[in-house]
Order: C-alpha cells, then structure tokens, then sequence
C-alpha cells in the first residue's frame, strides 16, 4: 500500500459532559480531532499508512495531538510546529440523538499558518492517495496552500480526495465560500458531500444535478453523498444508485463522516486504486459496494463512541461487524 496524505486542520474537540445539578458549571473533556486527522487516524487504526501534514502550535494541545496521532500509528515526520499561534479548539455539545454542534476558537491558528513553503517534497513522492477538507480554505494563504498541495499530489500521480465538510461558523460573513470550494473540487478525484452541502452548491446553479454535471467536466470521477442513517448515495459520469446504511445507536457523530472517508481511502488504497484506475474500478458494481460497505461499517462505528480519534475503529473491529447478521 501507498501513504495516505492527510493535510490540513487539527485541533482539540472539547466535549460538554453532563452535569451533577442545574447549579455546576459547565465541564469539558478534550478529544484529539479535525476532519484530516481525523481521517489519518482512522486509516490508521484500520492498519493503511496514514500521514498527517499540516501546522500545529508549539503548545500543549499540539503536543497532545502530536502524541496521540503517534499513539494512533500515524507518520508527523511532515507535520510543521509554530510559536506565532496556538493549536485550535472547539466546544461540542450533543443532542439526544448524538447530533453535534459546534462553537469554534480558530482563527487564529497553528493549522491556518501552514504555507506552501512548508510541505515536504519528499512527502509525495511514496503517497497514492492526498486527502484534504474545506476548513483550509477559510482565508487565502492557507487556501493557496491547500490547492498547492492538491496540485503537487496529482503531479506525483496520487489520487485526491476531498470531503467538503463545510462549517460555516469558520468562514469570514461577507466572504462568500463557493469560489473556493469549487476550485477545489474542481481538482479532486473523489469528492464527498453531505445532503446539506450538495443543497448548498446547488441553490445557485439550479438543482443538484447542474452540480453534478459540473463536477464532471472537471477530474471527478466518485461522488458521495451521505444523510447521516438514510442510504449512501453514490455518482460516477456513468452510473449513479444508492446503498443502504447500518442502523446503530449513534452516541456522538462528530467523527461518522472521517470515519467513512477513511474507510474508503482505505479501501482504495489496499486494492491499488490510484486516479487512472478509479474510473474502470468503480465500473465494477460488485468490488464498489463493497468498498463503499465497509465504509459505511467505519461510520456506523465511530457513531456509537464518544469523541473523534478515540471513536475510530479496527480492522477486525468491521469485519466482525460486517460478519453480524443484521
């Protein structure tokens, strides 16, 4: 198998835990996490080799994410430190039903700092698959930097992978995201969306299916779609369906869809899927189902555990959950 390369946010998850009585003040539990760590670590812990490429502060929430990405089998060699800003935080509080919200302190940020002068050459030259959010693309240096890296993972023939995982809270208010996102969506190979997200890009251009068609002018040739338990939905240029979801009792969700990418990353690396071969393999109904199965079983499991790196699980973990008669 070839490196994962997962480039951008890290930061701390601080999670609201219950409190004692109405009168205690308000306790927090701090979770490793960010969408592209997120998705190293769950390559990871599923036994691929995952890399982490991005900027953390020089502080101890940096120190703890760099720790815990080690403990979880993840390479930093690629991973850059800064004094000039301190690792990003977040405070999560769960509904009910395990459905998160958040309230973020970013900017300013280690992660924000990262410039295209820092990415390691040698980084790319064993990597198959580069992965990365749009929560670097909120300002414009560290946007270039994202798409730099994109552009240096196809030149170096890696797949690429990009989750939109849009967080509005973390974007300028009179700064409208679409021009970014589309650039870089543009340059991806496997694209995933939420329900909400895809509505989003569609509201301007008319329906989702103007979305669609865009995306296929460019390099796309994998779209998925999720709606948290509703079915996966799937898109190549030629075919599109759906794929039924694991019914679990979801704890805390703010990992599923990490855990998702990751599991397809890592699926598509173990079977020596790079950007030229994506198209012809996903042709293939039965070998894409059950990728796109055992990514589901990723998610499904990360949903009934608390926090992000913590929740991602093993490889024997899904198989033996694929293995459970429903």
């Amino acid at each position: 198998m070839k490196e994962i390369l997962c480039f951008g946010e890290a930061l701390i998850d601080f999670h609201a835990l219950a409190s004692a009585d109405a009168h205690s003040p308000p306790a927090f539990l701090p979770h490793a996490g960010g969408a592209p760590a997120n998705v190293a670590v769950a390559v990871a812990r599923l036994g691929g080799p995952a890399a982490f490429v991005g900027m953390l502060g020089r502080d101890m929430f940096g120190d703890l994410l760099l720790q815990q990405f080690t403990d979880a089998g993840v390479d930093t060699t690629h991973v850059a430190r800064t004094d000039a800003a301190n690792t990003a935080l977040a405070f999560v509080s769960h509904d009910a039903h395990g459905e998160r919200s958040f309230s973020f302190y970013r900017p300013p940020s280690a992660d924000l700092l990262f410039r295209d002068s820092d990415f390691d050459a040698s980084a790319f030259d064993a990597a198959g698959i580069f992965h990365a959010c749009s929560n670097s693309l909120t300002e414009a240096a560290i946007a270039e930097a994202t798409l730099s890296g994109m552009a240096r993972a196809r030149q170096a023939n890696a797949l690429v992978s990009f989750d939109m995982n849009l967080r509005p809270a973390l974007w300028p208010r009179n700064l409208d995201p679409a021009p970014r996102l589309w650039d870089a969506l543009a340059a991806a190979d496997v694209i995933k969306l939420s329900s909400e997200e895809l509505d989003f890009l569609a509201a301007p251009l008319g329906g989702e299916q103007a979305v669609i068609e865009r995306l296929w002018q460019h390099r796309a040739k994998l779209l998925l779609v999720t709606h948290g338990a509703d079915p996966l939905r799937w898109f190549t240029p030629q075919h599109c369906g759906n794929l039924p979801t694991f019914m679990v009792r979801a704890v805390d969700t703010s990992a599923a869809g990490d855990a998702f990418v990751g599991g397809l990353l890592y699926s598509l690396d173990a079977a020596g899927i790079g950007a030229e071969r994506l198209q012809a393999a996903t042709a293939d109904s039965a070998q894409r189902d059950a990728w796109l199965r055992f990514a589901c079983a990723c998610g499904a499991l990360a949903v009934t555990r608390a926090g992000a790196f913590a929740a991602m699980p093993t490889l024997a973990e899904v198989q033996a959950f694929l293995e459970t008669p429903a």
